[in-house]
């Protein structure tokens, strides 16, 4: 697939995957064409020449908007804050695609919104107006925004911004659930090498908007591919508790220490 604006090509030939119960996570510079990519997977930018199927070959490009919202949902990088509504009246706009003309016909809409606002941790937030959230807490609703829409595939653009720590971890766990309890296929766009390493279970890196490695997480994630990729020594090493692989980007300084 070949994306980008108008007469710009972002992604140069690209093919990537969404299995069932696995994570993909795309990474590399910016300005590699990531969220581009993320983005064609939803037709917010038709491809510019090949094209994004379902598992079952239907093509996206063929699918009622209100279809493809049943299917495919993107938490992307930037979402306003809407006024006068409560936190639950945005995770219910997530229903839209499921209900009628008139807002009907969503019988299972109510437990679904009690159950990802729990998923989230924003359940005891629901009377509040969203406008008097932080962003972490924003970026939380959103989620369960799109979780509500209750698709078979999940994308998300870089979801831990604006996340301190904890909601951090808290929220990578939860889509790792999402695959492994609940068999969805996630594609994730992430900066932090160290996240889509303990995420992910496949891994995509992009470079001027080409795919210069694919595959698993250590066949990706290597001192060769990064260093090229970022043009910056970065070592890699597997974390001895977690067996998890961790990257250290070397600074010119790094021969400095901390006098503490």
């Amino acid at each position: 697939m070949t994306a980008g604006y108008r007469r710009a090509v972002v992604v140069h030939g690209v093919s990537v995957e969404l299995q069932s119960g696995r994570v993909l996570a795309l990474i590399g510079p910016n300005g590699s064409g990531k969220s581009t990519l993320l983005r064609s997977l939803t037709r917010l930018h038709p491809p510019l020449s090949g094209t994004v199927e379902l598992r079952e070959g239907v093509p996206v490009a063929a699918l009622a908007p209100r279809d493809l919202a049943t299917r495919v949902t993107l938490l992307s990088q930037s979402r306003g804050t809407p006024g006068g509504v409560t936190v639950r009246e945005v995770v219910e706009y997530g229903r839209h695609p499921h209900r009628g003309r008139w807002r009907t016909g969503d019988a299972e809409g109510p437990a679904v919104v009690d159950r990802v606002m729990s998923l989230v941790g924003v359940e005891d937030l629901g009377h509040r107006p969203v406008d008097t959230l932080s962003g972490g807490q924003m970026q939380r609703v959103w989620l369960a925004s799109c979780l509500a829409q209750d698709t078979t595939v999940l994308l998300l653009d870089e979801p831990t911004t604006f996340l301190d720590l904890r909601y951090q971890v808290e929220l990578l766990d939860i889509v790792r659930d999402l695959a492994d309890t609940h068999g969805i296929a996630v594609g994730v766009v992430l900066h932090d090498l160290d996240q889509a390493a303990s995420l992910a279970d496949d891994v995509v890196l992009l470079v001027d908007g080409r795919v210069v490695a694919s595959g698993s997480v250590g066949s990706v994630l290597t001192e060769t591919h990064l260093s090229a990729a970022y043009g910056i020594p970065v070592t890699v090493h597997r974390d001895p508790q977690t067996g998890h692989i961790r990257t250290r980007a070397v600074a010119r300084h790094h021969h400095r220490r901390n006098s503490a």
